[in-house]
């Protein structure tokens, strides 16, 4: 790479090619501004290095600012000269700080492979004029070799004023020069974070999909990915037309639209995930308020994909300082009410509620930090909907008094309180976690939460006070009880672990045995064991199978519920066994990181992929049916009186239907709906009502998580050292 005169068609900076037109003439710098705004363009990539084994590379791109990674493109495999065309606008505070631009070659399950970098000046640009620039990409380590070029347009432009019009979301990341600077940054961070619509899409099927195995089939899952929100579809075994029928929504954080990037992949246990196509959605070619019937073909493959898209309004989210909120205004507060009485029960089913959540201060948290501060700051999550509050330096007892509203789609959803350590140089700390059921919530009252670990299974460090509202519409709460709960998009990976192997066969066993016992129990009244229970148990059987009607199956699940909540008004309760739930939660909570270091030493090496699949499904389905055994029972022990009053009511209901309508009928109304289903609403998605309902019953592990602990106004120093995550 050369310098050219200025008078030539364009000029070199170290390591950087910028085009411009041969007539430009070179813009006055003006005053340093407050903030600016940098637009990058990445275009594409030229004769990368080679990093597979096939001669070809798997590359994406990362950029980062201070240390912090600000962006990520997608991937693109295969390929030595990829064309991203992804757009990304970064708020910069001071152009000292270089971009400095890595690339990747992507390996599932192994550690990536490094690429190449380079660094772009900021200081080197002009203001307000697009730039196109190639980047030479260069290994540290051998600075000799050629590792290919970036193309990239560049854009940066001073921001005065308000900064109310940034629509970047921002992480909380950014070099900090003054408090001053900082607090200006989270207003920026505030009114980022809120978005503008709903983007609710519907997988339907594929047709025509390129076979990948061996026995011409293929196992197909999708990954859709919009900014830093993704969503993974389930795997269709064994199918080049897969059937998937499942919906799912995205926040839209830009007025104009956005792009939503697709890929199709063939699932392959044991080795690397096959690719078989991609596709990309604008979103600014959809007309608002319409569901659009999208047949997508797939490049880099075959075949197509039928999706439904809906853009709607933004629904009712805001952030506010604690001396403005709605719910204080006795005005706004009558007209939510209004909104969600149940006269309105009708109108818009989606629409269940509304959340007010005050984060006012936090108290003794753990210090983080060298100088034995940290610079908390708290994350509020609902579902899929997660707003920030400002960073409080330098602080063990932050305030923050920042006010969150949230619309609630599902009242069964849990209120997620997480507070972090800001760290310049890294990801953030974590300081605890309250997971609160809105079920749970006492309205109006102020109340402060211990904070658990980040299993919440445990205290640690700190208490957090909050107050929270929720407002809602009991009849809408019932019927979105009978419909597939939200799935979140941001989880955990799975990982194995012989603790959580082992808690899991544990709560199976006393499903298991419980059932066993139960038996036993019967078994003895054939026995005559207790002649006068066996006698009771005879006339009993006789009485009900002589006079035996279809309504008696219902009623007689009503009796359960009665008689324990008859006991727990009483001062009775009968769910003593949460208890060895919590204890043997605490024992574990020990060993996660043990589990941690002892997974680092092992590595990532192709021979225990298929050990590691098997060990995930067991430990998946074990967790699985101990949830489902233990939602059953607490539905009958009252653990939430909302699902156990749903409950009486559809035994209620059921007993009335079945009682006055004869079982045929029922029978027959039934099998012309499913017969039917599918010639009514082609795109209809199948669901399980009875499923449907038990997954919105916590399991005994969840109770447990959403438990408050007390407060413990003089902990022991033990305790708190054994407690507090590492």
């Amino acid at each position: 790479m050369f310098a050219l005169p200025l008078s030539a068609a364009g000029r070199s900076i170290t390591g950087i090619n910028i085009v411009e037109p041969s007539n430009a003439e070179p813009t006055p710098r003006p005053p340093s501004p407050a903030m600016y705004q940098l637009d990058i363009v990445l275009k594409k990539g030229n004769n990368l290095a080679i990093r597979d084994r096939t001669g070809t590379s798997d590359p994406y791109v990362k950029f980062k600012i201070a240390g912090k990674e600000v962006f990520r493109s997608k991937t693109i495999h295969k390929n030595l000269n990829p064309v991203w065309d992804e757009r990304v606008s970064l708020l910069v505070e001071t152009l000292r700080d270089p971009l400095y631009v890595k690339v990747f070659d992507y390996d599932f399950g192994l550690q990536d492979d490094f690429m190449g970098s380079a660094y772009l000046h900021l200081e080197s640009l002009e203001h307000q004029r697009t730039l196109d620039v190639t980047l030479d990409l260069k290994d540290p380590q051998y600075p000799e070799n050629n590792l290919g070029t970036l193309d990239l347009s560049v854009t940066l432009s001073p921001k005065e004023g308000d900064l109310r019009d940034a629509t970047m979301l921002l992480r909380r990341n950014w070099k900090r020069s003054s408090k001053y600077q900082s607090m200006r940054l989270s207003d920026v961070h505030r009114k980022a974070q809120l978005w503008r619509g709903i983007v609710s899409i519907s997988l339907i099927e594929g047709c025509g999909l390129q076979p990948m195995d061996a026995n011409g089939l293929s196992d197909p899952y999708v990954k859709f990915r919009m900014g830093h929100q993704k969503y993974k579809s389930k795997t269709i075994p064994k199918t080049l037309n897969p059937q998937w029928r499942e919906q799912f929504d995205f926040h839209l954080y830009e007025e104009q639209g956005g792009f939503v990037d697709i890929t199709v992949w063939d699932k392959d246990a044991g080795k690397k995930d096959d690719f078989m196509g991609r596709c990309t959605i604008d979103l600014s070619l959809l007309s608002k308020e319409q569901t659009h019937k999208l047949d997508v073909p797939l490049e880099e493959g075959r075949g197509v994909l039928v999706l439904l898209v809906t853009l709607t309004a933004s629904a009712a989210v805001s952030i506010s300082d604690l001396s403005v909120n709605m719910l204080d205004d006795p005005h706004e507060r009558h007209q939510i009410m209004q909104r969600y009485s149940i006269w309105r029960s009708l109108h818009n089913l989606k629409d269940v509620g509304v959340v007010q959540v005050k984060v006012i201060r936090a108290e003794g948290l753990m210090a983080a930090d060298v100088t034995g501060k940290s610079d908390p700051f708290c994350v509020v999550e609902l579902s899929n909907d997660r707003l920030l509050t400002h960073t409080v330096y330098k602080n063990l007892n932050p305030e923050w008094n920042k006010v969150f509203t949230f619309n609630v789609k599902d009242i069964h959803s849990v209120l997620e309180v997480t507070v972090y350590d800001e760290d310049r140089d890294r990801s953030a700390d974590f300081l605890g976690k309250v997971a609160i059921p809105l079920l749970n919530i006492q309205n109006g009252e102020r109340k402060a939460y211990a904070l658990k670990s980040k299993e919440l299974t445990g205290p640690t460090k700190g208490v957090i006070f909050l107050e929270i509202d929720v407002i809602f519409n009991a009849l809408k709460a019932g019927l979105r009880t009978l419909i597939p709960i939200e799935q979140k998009y941001i989880e955990e990976e799975p990982r194995v672990s012989k603790q959580l192997l082992l808690r899991n066969f544990n709560r199976v066993r006393r499903c298991i045995m419980f059932l066993i016992n139960t038996g036993y129990y019967i078994n003895s009244c054939f026995e005559w064991e207790s002649p006068q229970r066996s006698i009771c148990a005879f006339v009993l059987f006789v009485i009900v199978v002589w006079n035996f009607e279809l309504y008696m199956i219902p009623l007689a699940l009503l009796l359960p519920l009665a008689w324990n909540y008859i006991l727990i008004t009483s001062g009775k309760d009968t769910r003593q066994d949460v208890q060895a739930m919590e204890d043997l939660l605490e024992d574990e909570d020990e060993d996660f990181d043990k589990d941690d270091k002892d997974s680092e030493r092992k590595g990532f090496m192709n021979k225990l992929y298929a050990i590691q699949d098997v060990c995930i499904s067991v430990q998946n389905a074990l967790d699985e049916v101990a949830s489902y055994g233990e939602r059953i029972k607490n539905t009958f022990n009252w653990t939430v009186p909302f699902l156990s009053w749903l409950a009486i009511v559809a035994f209620g209901v059921a007993t009335t239907i079945i009682y006055f309508i004869p079982l045929r009928y029922i029978v027959l109304a039934w099998g012309v709906n499913k017969f039917t289903k599918k010639l009514r609403d082609p795109y209809a998605i199948d669901n399980n009502e009875l499923l449907d309902f038990l997954s919105r019953v916590p399991s005994d592990v969840q109770v447990v998580q959403y438990r408050e602990l007390k407060l413990d106004p003089n902990p022991s120093p033990n305790k708190r050292k054994k407690n507090n995550p590492g």
